[in-house]
């Protein structure tokens, strides 16, 4: 069995930009990729809303993720980690440039790599994925003033980081797009985007006999 942590924000939690209630199994990335992987894969699901990469939030408690990252990696021993973070700390009451961002995310990357329980053999593979682009947009646009411009950095800096500490990486922002009425979060069609993309890169990742 190969275990596999995704350790997200909202848009991993499932987030609907259009419903009233969290997307369904059925519905959400984290799930339907683990319909499409064979059985041997387990998706752990580990979203949270509102969630940071290292900094902490002075209006919403708990939601830094490099503080609950090392229990969580010593709770579920994954083999691959994958890291998408970093659309809320774009959020103008944190004043972060694209670079600083990054950074938080190779943070929780550092953390992941030199996570060692003494029950695996190795750390768990990491694959950080630079976040899809935010919106500015008038329904939703305070509290996010020039996140819609970082968020266009995203990739380029978030590569530069997987490149440095010799990880996986992948650009959401290549296929997946945020709801165009909310700016922040993905419409169902996009989740599955993002779970056939993984479908294909994960046994490439992590194969079954490896």
């Amino acid at each position: 069995m190969k275990t596999i942590l995704c350790f997200g924000d909202s848009n991993t939690w499932g987030y609907s930009p259009s419903l009233t209630r969290r997307y369904n199994e059925s519905e959400r990335w984290t799930m339907l990729l683990q319909s499409q992987l064979p059985n041997e894969y387990r998706i752990i699901e580990e979203g949270l809303n509102s969630r940071t990469t290292v900094f902490e939030d002075p209006i919403e408690a708990g939601k830094k993720g490099l503080d609950y990252l090392l229990p969580c990696l010593g709770s579920h021993h994954p083999d691959l980690i994958i890291i998408m973070l970093g659309t809320n700390d774009a959020k103008s009451r944190f004043n972060l440039t694209a670079s600083d961002i990054s950074k938080g995310a190779a943070r929780l990357v550092e953390v992941a790599k030199s996570f060692n329980p003494g029950f695996t053999k190795k750390a768990p593979d990491v694959l950080l994925i630079s976040p899809a682009q935010i919106l500015e947009l008038e329904n939703g646009k305070e509290g996010w003033e020039g996140a819609q411009a970082k968020s266009k950095q995203f990739a380029h800096y978030y590569e530069l980081r997987a490149t440095e500490l010799d990880c996986h990486f992948l650009d959401a922002a290549k296929f997946v797009e945020p709801c165009q009425k909310e700016g922040i979060h993905w419409l169902e069609e996009e989740h599955k985007k993002l779970a056939n993309k993984l479908s294909e890169l994960i046994p490439t990742i992590l194969p079954l006999d490896g």
